[in-house]
């Protein structure tokens, strides 16, 4: 005999806001990584390179922070773009023990080939939802704050 009611089971199904959260996140990454996928882009790769887009290269805290990684998953991330020639990683003028992040040339080519196509995407899925999609962003980003 379960120590859990089947209806518990049922009601952490119909309820749990991370269990709904984790299957819109995935369906949302295949959806994106298919889209992106003649850019040579991931969507994770995508958020980064964005995240990255800036007038100042960025230091590696506030970046993983943005993305909500720690230091060690962002390095992992920055490895394939590193590789490919798209980011550079810079020692920070301001305190050697840090590190900055830069788009290349070349990387800043690759995001911005990828960019028509996630806003194409992006007004397919929020024209496709029933939801309003400013509410939903405010919802998550109350719960990620």
């Amino acid at each position: 005999m379960p120590l859990i009611p089947y209806s518990t089971t049922i009601h952490v199904r119909d309820t749990c806001l991370c269990l709904h959260a984790q299957r819109a996140a995935r369906a949302l990454a295949r959806r994106f990584d298919l889209a992106l996928k003649p850019t040579g882009l991931t969507n994770q790769q995508f958020s980064l390179m964005m995240a990255l887009n800036r007038p100042e290269p960025p230091p590696m805290g506030p970046v993983a922070r943005l993305l909500a990684m720690d230091r060690t998953t962002l390095t992992a991330a920055l490895k394939p773009l590193s590789a490919r020639g798209w980011v550079t990683i810079e020692p920070d003028p301001k305190d050697k023990r840090g590190k900055r992040l830069k788009l290349s040339a070349e990387g800043a080519a690759a995001l911005a080939s990828a960019v028509p196509i996630w806003k194409e995407v992006h007004a397919e899925i929020e024209a496709g939802i029933a939801s309003d999609p400013v509410m939903l962003r405010q919802g998550l980003l109350e719960i990620s704050a």
